[in-house]
């Protein structure tokens, strides 16, 4: 995907409401000039993380998933939403977190990330991507604005680590958690081989003081628009009152220099970073390794199977 976008969409929104969320995305969408052809297959990306614990806040919401689709679908897309969730799959998550439901009657396809095409990434690094990635002509990413104990936040570049299918995740964190930079160089090396799109992500209700999965809830009221993740992820740390250094991942982006780490140089063609800035917003103080205990891998792979 290109990276070169400054432009970042910021829009308050204060409940999940379908037909307010779907207004709020086609102002998102017409301020950044993102427009679509009809006929363009889509694949929505939300986040799915678990079916297990606090599905309700650690998952994108399920109406903003279904306001998306149906302003894909108003466009003439073929859309698909899918994901590869930490534990568990994707449909289970949907069913269990009522994404399933709200997307009910809508002429959309479900799909579970599998099929992994190995993807070489600029570090050498080969990874699972899996095919659906691939089929679509537009990658629309759905993240929720969390705190994450091991990277500090999950935002829009974090958000596309699900494209990786399966059991190769927690095998990466394993693997590479412990090796420098190497987990979040990965993270920002995914981002050479994906198609482009948009990125929405979801802060009506944030999770802070942990995360992914076990945070509390956060009135954000917020719904946040940018063609280049990076941009959106600088813009937000803004909003939240938060210290860029100290999110791994963007960090990682600055030492590249990529387009969209210096807050001075993004444009904002809806409200500024400090007309809609929160206070209270909570981070964790301290982050916790990013590798997987060899148990917690094992484990996370048993209920991966057994969830099949």
């Amino acid at each position: 995907m290109e990276l070169d976008a400054s432009e970042v969409g910021l829009v308050a929104c204060s409940q999940y409401e379908r037909r307010l969320l779907k207004e709020r995305v086609e102002l998102l969408c017409n301020a950044l000039g993102f427009k679509i052809s009809a006929g363009s297959r889509v694949l929505l990306k939300p986040n799915l993380v678990s079916a297990v614990r606090n599905k309700s806040l650690a998952c994108t919401h399920p109406e903003v998933v279904a306001a998306v689709a149906e302003w894909f679908l108003d466009h003439g897309a073929q859309v698909r939403v899918g994901d590869s969730p930490a534990f568990g799959t994707a449909l289970g998550v949907m069913a269990a977190c009522g994404m399933s439901a709200a997307l009910k009657g809508l002429p959309v396809t479900l799909v579970n990330f599998d099929n992994p095409e190995p993807t070489r990434l600029a570090s050498g690094l080969s990874v699972g991507v899996a095919r659906a990635v691939g089929e679509c002509d537009l990658l629309v990413n759905l993240p929720k604005i969390k705190a994450h104990g091991q990277l500090y936040l999950s935002l829009a570049v974090k958000n596309y680590f699900g494209v990786v299918v399966g059991f190769r995740k927690p095998w990466l964190h394993a693997r590479y958690g412990d090796v420098a930079n190497r987990f979040e160089e990965m993270l920002v090396d995914l981002l050479d081989v994906l198609p482009g799109g948009i990125t929405l992500a979801d802060g009506v209700e944030a999770m802070h003081v942990d995360g992914p999965v076990a945070g509390k809830p956060f009135p954000l009221h917020l719904l946040a628009g940018g063609l280049n993740p990076v941009s959106l992820d600088t813009a937000l740390l803004a909003v939240l009152g938060l210290p860029p250094e100290a999110s791994p991942v963007w960090r990682e982006c600055r030492r590249r220099q990529l387009a969209g780490c210096g807050l001075a140089e993004l444009s904002f063609p809806l409200a500024r970073p400090e007309e809609v800035a929160v206070q209270g917003f909570q981070a964790p103080s301290r982050l916790k390794p990013v590798s997987f205990h060899p148990w917690r891998l094992l484990s996370g792979t048993v209920k991966r199977l057994m969830a099949r």
